[in-house]
């Protein structure tokens, strides 16, 4: 599990492309990271796993399934990435519950500055924005955030000059694609209802049926 606090930001140093996997090799402040093999880092929000390590880099691979949800596949030598080690159970929490599992692809399509404020609208695949709420939280490319404002194609996000800063959002501009991991918790809640809902049905038709043969 990941807060979508941004620890640090890295740099990718190489790609491996493979059939529809991608092995990426970043190079960062491991030494601030920690890094041991088979530890979880979200980069750009997707949790990855480290293969191995240098004084300097790490390597992680991304399988089919990541590249085809992902913005992963997009990744070039040179791109600035955030990343975030996973939450220790003993540290604070802030941010929001971040899983590092991208539900979603959003494209940066307007971004305006009033005052020292900044507004990013995105406009994801429409069938996700019933999770998104005005004031609650999402993860974009791994960083918590909250959401400004929703309409019926986008949502909107205010910035402070801070975060774009420490993260890689100051090299996204518009047309750029990034990653949506809604809230969890409203991806529960849905699911939730829909099992009620279908168990209300089924005992419904049960006592009708109930009712039909005389009990």
């Amino acid at each position: 599990m990941f807060t979508g606090l941004i620890e640090t930001t890295g740099v990718v140093t190489a790609v491996e492309r493979g059939d529809k996997s991608r092995i990426l090799t970043i190079r960062a402040l491991i030494t601030q990271f920690e890094l041991a093999i088979g530890d979880s880092v979200a980069t750009n929000g997707v949790c990855l796993t480290v293969e191995k390590f240098t004084s300097d880099t790490f390597t992680v691979r991304a399988i089919s399934e990541t590249v085809d949800r992902t913005t992963t596949g997009d990744l070039q030598v040179g791109d600035v990435v955030n990343l975030e080690r996973a939450m220790k159970a003993s540290a604070r929490f802030d941010g929001h519950i971040v899983q590092g599992h991208v539900d979603t692809i959003a494209t940066l399509i307007r971004i305006e500055q009033a005052g020292d404020s900044f507004y990013y609208t995105f406009q994801p695949d429409q069938k996700y924005l019933r999770y998104i709420a005005e004031k609650g939280s999402v993860a974009i490319d791994g960083i918590s955030l909250t959401v400004a404002r929703v309409d019926s194609t986008t949502f909107t996000l205010a910035l402070i000059p801070h975060t774009i800063k420490m993260t890689a959002l100051s090299n996204r501009t518009r047309g750029s694609r990034v990653n949506v991991e809604c809230d969890v918790l409203a991806r529960y809640i849905e699911q939730l209802m829909k099992y009620g809902v279908q168990k209300q049905s089924n005992d419904s038709e049960l006592l009708n049926m109930l009712e039909r043969n005389g009990f």
